[in-house]
């Protein structure tokens, strides 16, 4: 049996003297692995870097196999990142968080959205915030979606600014005033309004990161990418200014 599509180098490492296992995400076969026989050559070692995407063929014999894979490279973005602290943060964050995904299991909306990242990773001033929207994402593939259309106090769909660190649902300013100081703040860009500062960024890392922690990682005993907490150090020193 065999399939074929696009996809996102997530990872390799090495299987033998010259061969690589690859772990992919792809639109239709959600996080899959394979054998690249000859993956650690000098001519496949550039294509199986985090980030790149390629055209993979998967074939086994049979369907619970770890089967091989043909990749062929589409855009070798990578490589953009390897200079730049701040693009490897995010490159190595997402690629990571995709470790959290269910193994063969189809996510296109994950994948698309991950595509979007790498295809902004170009413009700072954006894809830090497209991976927060990213993380949400994946909350919700997983089944701990924030709920953000309406309060959950007065069920208004106006002045949202607050999101209850229990529940995941929106809060507006009114019914959350009195518990401000225990509810985190919910960034405008992620309703889809205003301009996207440092400081909305800045809480929407917070945001995410804390029902990654508390629903997917911390149950499973492992912890966020230190560098996801690199972006975060590095963004609040362009917000200083610094």
């Amino acid at each position: 049996m065999d399939w074929h599509e696009d996809a996102i180098i997530l990872g390799a490492r090495k299987h033998g003297e010259t061969s690589a296992v690859v772990e992919v995400l792809t639109r239709n076969h959600g996080r899959h692995a394979g054998l690249v026989r000859g993956g650690r050559s000098k001519r496949l070692r550039p294509v199986l870097q985090q980030g790149n995407i390629v055209h993979a063929t998967w074939r086994a014999r049979l369907e619970e196999q770890l089967g091989n894979f043909t990749l062929e490279p589409v855009s070798l973005g990578a490589a953009l990142a390897m200079d730049d602290g701040f693009r490897l943060a995010g490159l190595t964050t997402l690629t990571a968080l995709c470790a959290l995904l269910p193994d063969r299991d189809p996510q296109p909306q994950v994948y698309e959205a991950a595509l979007l990242v790498l295809e902004n990773f170009n413009n700072e001033d954006i894809w830090p915030a497209l991976l927060v929207r990213w993380e949400a994402g994946l909350l919700d593939s997983l089944g701990f979606g924030l709920d953000l259309s309406q309060c959950a106090a007065t069920g208004s769909t106006r002045d949202l600014i607050y999101v209850s660190p229990k529940t995941g649902r929106a809060v507006c300013a009114r019914a959350g005033e009195p518990y401000k100081h225990k509810l985190l703040h919910l960034p405008a860009f992620l309703l889809g309004k205003s301009k996207i500062e440092h400081c909305d960024v800045l809480a929407g890392f917070e945001l995410t990161g804390h029902f990654l922690n508390r629903n997917l990682a911390g149950p499973r005993g492992i912890e966020l990418p230190d560098s996801r907490t690199r972006i975060i150090n590095a963004i609040k020193q362009k917000a200083l200014g610094t």
